[in-house]
């Protein structure tokens, strides 16, 4: 990881998801020299854009909407699936049918609002959202939403129904789903950055089961799921059928009033 200095001395600072699902998106960025890498979770790199700290972030879909933030999608790499996730899942006592509370992981922005329409549209039930507290215990939650490397390592899970919201999704609408996206604030020229997020995408899902082997078994993957995840569940292109699939999370969203959706995001 480069210094503070050479971060904030770099052409472009970059706000990334810190997960695993990432790392095909970032794949030899970190020797680039005219990039600097700040990780973190998803919720928090909104914030990093919106302060000037990055020039560039993955940042959650639903953050694109926001009435106060202009951002532009600038990259044609991303986050989805088109099914199955792994790492979005609720874990609950009772069938999902029956679920009334939910807590959710304080690390998601979009996950919560998908596990808000998931609920409506297949069981027709709003669901009491509440924040899941790290000093909480799992065991005193009728259902938890856990998003990220945490999920595989769920030691702290004492739930044993399961629900992947990118398969419900896929269920609901037949659509493939996109969790983030590179943007930035439309003044920004960013036309020679598109293409380095796009070749890093490329480089990325040549050697993702490269990646899954040498940085899964740090964040905790065993190595054969880490490369089933990344090669086999993962989606990393934005193409015409994921922004379809946006387009209708968003249309769903403002439905029931998860967002207040008055524009659709813009590409550049």
């Amino acid at each position: 990881m480069k210094s503070d200095s050479a971060i904030s001395k770099a052409r472009w600072r970059l706000g990334a998801v810190s997960y695993l699902n990432a790392k095909p998106l970032i794949a030899g960025l970190e020797a680039d020299p005219d990039i600097g890498l700040i990780l973190d979770v998803p919720s928090r790199l909104p914030a990093l854009l919106e302060a000037g700290q990055v020039d560039c972030a993955l940042v959650p879909v639903v953050d694109l909407v926001n009435p106060d933030r202009h951002w532009t999608i600038v990259s044609d790499a991303c986050i989805g699936c088109d099914g199955e996730t792994f790492t979005v899942r609720v874990f609950s006592r009772e069938p999902a049918d029956v679920i009334n509370r939910l807590h959710v992981d304080g690390d998601s922005h979009t996950s919560v609002v998908l596990a808000g329409i998931i609920w409506r549209e297949l069981y027709g039930r709003s669901l009491e959202i509440v924040p899941f507290r790290r000093d909480e215990s799992s065991a005193d939650c009728e259902a938890i939403l856990l998003i990220g490397d945490k999920v595989v390592n769920h030691a702290m899970i004492e739930h044993d129904i399961q629900t992947d919201l990118g398969a419900a999704w896929k269920t609901l609408t037949s659509l493939p789903f996109v969790f983030a996206v590179w943007a930035c604030p439309p003044d920004l020229p960013m036309e020679a950055l598109a293409a380095r997020l796009s070749k890093a995408r490329d480089f990325g899902e040549e050697t993702a089961a490269l990646i899954a082997e040498d940085l899964g078994p740090g964040l905790g993957w065993p190595v054969e799921l880490a490369r089933r995840y990344l090669t086999k569940r993962l989606c990393f292109h934005l193409d015409a059928a994921q922004r379809m699939g946006m387009r209708r999370f968003f249309e769903l969203a403002h439905k029931h009033h998860l967002l207040t959706v008055e524009r659709q995001p813009v590409f550049a």
